[in-house]
């Protein structure tokens, strides 16, 4: 089947707009280029933020703080945004972040990390381990309930979720209750099925990814290094239950589909699914492809899931 009518008049849209790959661009052109997915997420819902710093290990983090009405002490998470590591802020999730807040009654924290290639690996993960270390200490502050604290994010932002629960538990904290990885980059790997499949003409391609992947690592030799490369970690017992969502015409389906079967492997909850026709971002695109909306009921629902299981 092909992709849903909405992504194809999407990819229409945007073929007509002239955009180009990502590959094709300068960084600064990239980043302006990203700016216009903004105008494909509808509407902003109300809620109340703040922004602020906190403190990192390179100096402060602008983070913003979204606070849902209700009574507290709230679950929290702390979401970081995709990108490839090199592009998007938290302007650029805002109204995605809006919506889990105020489905979810979690304060939400989302985190701007330092971009690539300005500062290579490991300054975005080093970003979000530290504002996760330090919204944990601070929950109560925020509102928040520090036992019930997830990391989140999309596609490089999944990638760095799922990395600061795998640090977390070998750094002996903070300690989490969930990781909601929405089509997260899991693997340093271009061969799979879906990169065959989906690597060109469906938004994200596979020049894009290596791209990224050249302008996060720098001259650096990947490795085995989870915290970059999560799905070579030599066990993945002991994390917390996680929610994977994937996109059927997206080159990153495989990786984050075999990275939730691992999970399960290794004993950890896992809730898994693909979304049916979407593309890699439709998190970021839900005004135009409104069939993908379901995706935060679902991360929504596998977040409270979670919550109901700490003690």
């Amino acid at each position: 089947m092909p992709p849903h009518p909405e992504a194809q008049q999407l990819l229409a849209a945007l073929g007509e707009a002239g955009m180009p790959p990502f590959e094709h661009m300068t960084v600064p052109q990239a980043r302006a280029a990203t700016n216009g997915f903004i105008d494909l997420q509808g509407p902003p819902e109300d809620i109340a933020t703040e922004d602020r710093t906190i403190p990192g290990p390179a100096g402060s983090i602008p983070v913003r703080i979204y606070t849902p009405g209700g009574e507290g002490p709230a679950p929290v998470i702390v979401y970081f945004h995709g990108g490839g590591w090199v592009v998007g802020d938290i302007e650029i999730c805002d109204r995605p972040v809006r919506q889990i807040a105020n489905r979810s009654g979690a304060v939400v924290v989302s985190v701007d990390y330092r971009l690539a290639p300005e500062h290579v690996y490991p300054a975005a993960f080093d970003d979000c381990y530290a504002a996760t270390a330090w919204v944990a200490a601070h929950a109560a502050e925020l509102g928040g309930d520090p036992r019930r604290v997830a990391t989140a994010g999309d596609s490089a932002g999944g990638n760095l979720a799922a990395a600061v629960a795998l640090a977390a538990r070998d750094r002996q904290g903070p300690d989490l209750a969930a990781q909601l990885l929405i089509y997260p980059v899991t693997d340093f790997d271009f061969t799979t099925d879906s990169y065959i499949e989906n690597g060109e003409g469906y938004l994200l391609t596979k020049g894009s990814m290596q791209w990224f992947w050249a302008h996060y690592l720098g001259a650096q030799d990947l490795g085995k290094d989870p915290c970059a490369c999560p799905a070579r970690a030599d066990d993945l017992a002991g994390l917390p239950p996680a929610f994977v969502a994937t996109a059927e015409f997206d080159p990153l389906r495989d990786e984050g589909e075999a990275y939730a079967d691992e999970l399960r492997s290794a004993g950890v909850p896992v809730t898994a699914k693909r979304y049916a026709g979407m593309l890699h971002g439709f998190a970021w695109t839900l005004g135009a492809t409104p069939s993908g909306a379901a995706l935060i009921d679902d991360l929504v629902s596998a977040f409270r899931a979670a919550m109901r299981g700490v003690r």
